[in-house]
């Protein structure tokens, strides 16, 4: 898992309403960066935004501010951004050609709002955009009284909304507001605020997508389509059966094949468990986690089946309970998410988050078991009244048995 981080300072309006952020590159914790890379900044602020955060938990219902250079304008992927909820902030650096004033046409049709960025001065060039944009960001430190009174009143003749950026005090609020200014955004109103999280592994997250697949009823070739993604874990799924599946005469040599046979049980089942292993960068702790989890998968399916010995769905049920207990703590999101993208059925989740209903008791005895917790074992162990501490004891070391298999066959 690595750090990432987000910037974002509000957007106000005349009654100081917040009305939008602008989203910014940050590396660190720390309040500025130092970018030299402007479309690798922007690439980072819209993938940590709209993929790590979620764009929601940053936005809200507030439009984001995103700078974009003239590399990223032109290109296709701009277009990957939802136009409801972004507005294109066109660095000064752009040089502005007949060829961007076209993209910018093309965008605005395709329902973008746009913004010019850090404007001090109104020249021929910009004015090629006035018509187009929806928000002139003026930078107010940059200009003397006169010269922000002659670039507000050239403004009046265009159809732009005039933001005032980088207003830090009290004196220059006031006189923004005297001009005319529609918005407004600088330390005087607030300072951005420092978003931070984890990047889960892209491994992981595919596998997560994966089980997702599993789990609905996609066909199998969607399955395959997203293994073939990943090469790595396609190698892996394929040793896995051909190490353990029984009765098959011939080697396995296609992931569809090993798909098959391994049927959509079983497929839950390896991803599970490779989720575990996908973490190459703390092996020694990954193999820990895959041990446990396993194990816990194991014991939570043994109990289940002498609990309810003819409901098969029940016991599978309990062994997905056991396996994904530890997934929070590997991604390092937290439960609530996980259990939300899976879209796992509720008595799975009232077990995994609340340690409910019949599983969630199993989940509780074997994490009291795991810690040693006597007294407790015993108590859960009573209220369940079908299951002795020798017998725990024994399913235990049946399922420590299967999880050390797991470990040499992945």
């Amino acid at each position: 898992m690595d750090d990432i981080f987000l910037g974002r300072q509000p957007i106000l309006d005349r009654k100081q309403n917040l009305v939008a952020f602008e989203l910014l590159f940050r590396l660190d914790g720390v309040a500025e960066a130092n970018v030299t890379n402007h479309i690798c900044a922007t690439a980072n602020v819209i993938v940590n935004a709209y993929g790590a955060f979620g764009i929601q938990e940053v936005l809200g219902k507030q439009r984001g501010f995103v700078n974009v250079d003239a590399e990223l304008l032109m290109s296709d992927v701009i277009c990957m951004l939802p136009s409801s909820n972004v507005v294109l902030e066109i660095m000064e650096s752009v040089n502005i050609t007949d060829k961007v004033v076209q993209r910018c046409i093309e965008l605005k049709q395709m329902g973008y709002q746009l913004a010019l960025d850090d404007v001090i001065e109104i020249n021929e060039e910009i004015e090629l955009l006035l018509s187009i944009v929806n928000v002139v960001k003026i930078d107010i430190l940059a200009l003397e009284k006169e010269a922000l009174v002659s670039i507000v009143n050239r403004l009046k003749c265009w159809p732009v909304l005039l933001l005032a950026e980088k207003v830090n005090s009290s004196e220059q609020a006031k006189q923004c507001m005297e001009l005319g200014f529609e918005m407004f955004q600088g330390y005087y109103f607030a300072k951005p605020e420092i978003l931070s999280g984890k990047r889960a592994d892209p491994a992981k997250l595919s596998l997560l997508n994966l089980l997702t697949l599993s789990m609905s009823d996609c066909d199998v070739a969607d399955i395959e389509q997203e293994l073939k993604h990943q090469p790595g874990l396609s190698y892996n799924l394929m040793r896995m059966v051909n190490s353990t599946a029984s009765g098959v005469s011939k080697n396995i040599n296609s992931i569809k094949q090993a798909v098959m046979i391994l049927g959509r049980r079983q497929l839950q089942r390896w991803i599970q468990l490779l989720l575990y292993a996908a973490d190459n960068k703390h092996e020694k702790a990954s193999d820990a986690m895959l041990k446990m989890a396993a194990t816990r998968g194991k014991m939570m399916e043994l109990i289940a089946a002498l609990d309810r010995p003819h409901d098969k769905s029940h016991q599978d049920r309990a062994f997905m309970v056991g396996i994904l207990s530890l997934l929070d703590a590997l991604l390092g999101i937290e439960m609530t998410e996980i259990t939300e993208k899976l879209s796992i059925p509720p008595e799975i989740s009232q077990a995994l988050l609340y340690r409910n209903g019949r599983l969630g008791q199993g989940l509780k005895l074997i994490e009291a078991n795991e810690k040693g917790e006597v007294v407790s074992v015993k108590s859960i162990l009573d209220e369940l009244n079908f299951l002795s501490l020798k017998e725990l004891t024994r399913l235990e070391l049946e399922a420590l048995g299967w999880a050390n298999r797991i470990g040499d066959a992945a």
